[in-house]
């Protein structure tokens, strides 16, 4: 229980100062650097025979939490800022997502990573989501946290440097991080219980990737396009305790091997990386040249990744907020979709294809 109490305690300590400096999902970055310094110390909370320290039910709890929420950013208002370039933008999510998967697949040839551990990497869109569902497609939750936060890193650190530098805007203050709906936070429980619930029960009938998170998820944002639950509000306590707990998932499962393995990937993850949001920013300037938009506004809506940054940046230059959101929202939303089925469709593909190269014997006689 000390072991635990510690965790908790230095968390919330570490998301506050975190907070404070603007880290975006601050309280799952904290988790996982929290629980994973915890966990090479011999200090972290202690398996529970053959069980991870954290029950199961804790960590589906936290997914349907973080789906939910997730689900609350999505709106009939936000869409509409897309107007007639709806179109443009989709194809330009789903060119953004193949991009994201061959990024993957080229990451998951190292031979420290597994291929569906390296598609999820480096898919381009909900950091913390994806995180959140590596563990039940089978994945590395390690690698993935640790490599998803490298590219937020890499996105938000270069952004206003491109702005500057390549688009010749002033950046001066800023938008802050994008809170997403605000409203009833009583009315938010009741939803949050709903789709939780209704979303997991169905998921798991329907044999749904992740369906923990997926599930809530589309319920979620099918309540939000209809009109039902545009009011409700997710409780902010409740999403900083269910980004904890899937920071702690992860963390708690780091050894000094692990530590030693993924820093190996380090270099040629951040050469991906860099790589997918160079070939973004010239999606970007089709989709200028498609619908009419500014380039500053189109590389902003096509930017992989740090989506309170690319807010931030955009109310601090003066672009066009609503197509932005929406282009970004939208690519958060169907990356988290379409994501898990695609890495597991890659790694069953590639699995066969190992399968039919294998030699097989037969007896002789």
């Amino acid at each position: 229980m000390m072991r635990w109490i510690g965790l908790i305690g230095l968390t919330a300590a570490a998301t506050l100062a975190l907070s404070s400096v603007g880290i975006p999902s601050a309280a799952l970055f904290a988790g996982l650097v929290v629980a994973a310094g915890l966990a090479l110390a011999g200090r972290a909370p202690l398996p529970r025979g053959d069980r991870p320290p954290m029950p199961r039910t804790f960590g589906l709890a936290a997914q349907g939490v973080l789906g939910v929420y997730i689900g609350t950013l999505i709106s009939p208002d936000t869409l509409s800022g897309l107007g007639s370039h709806w179109p443009a933008v989709v194809a330009v999510s789903f060119a953004t997502l193949a991009l994201s998967v061959i990024g993957g697949a080229l990451l998951g040839l190292h031979r420290n990573v597994d291929s569906l551990t390296g598609s999820l990497a480096l898919v381009a869109g909900g950091a913390s989501g994806l995180v959140a569902l590596t563990r039940e497609l089978g994945g590395d939750e390690r690698v993935v946290a640790v490599i998803q936060y490298l590219r937020v890193a890499i996105i938000t650190m270069s952004m206003p440097l491109v702005a500057i530098f390549v688009f010749g805007k002033s950046v001066s203050g800023g938008g802050g991080e994008f809170a997403g709906n605000t409203g009833n936070q009583w009315w938010g429980l009741l939803m949050l219980a709903v789709c939780m619930i209704a979303g997991y029960s169905l998921g798991y009938l329907a044999r749904l990737p992740a369906a923990g998170l997926l599930g809530p998820l589309i319920f979620s944002v099918a309540g939000q396009l209809l009109v039902i639950t545009t009011s409700a509000a997710v409780p902010v306590l409740l999403v900083q305790l269910a980004y904890a707990a899937i920071g702690w998932q992860a963390g708690l499962g780091f050894t000094r091997s692990s530590l030693i393995a993924i820093g190996k990937l380090l270099p040629p993850a951040t050469a991906l990386i860099v790589a997918i949001a160079a070939a973004c920013a010239g999606i970007g300037a089709l989709l200028s040249m498609w619908t009419g938009e500014s380039m500053f506004d189109s590389y902003l809506a096509t930017t992989p990744g740090g989506i309170y940054a690319v807010l931030a940046t955009a109310s601090a230059t003066g672009g066009n907020i609503a197509f932005i959101v929406a282009a970004q929202m939208l690519r958060v939303l169907l990356m988290l979709l379409i994501a898990p089925f695609a890495a597991r469709g890659y790694h069953w593909w590639l699995q066969r294809r190992h399968q039919a190269r294998s030699p097989t014997f037969t007896p002789a006689g």
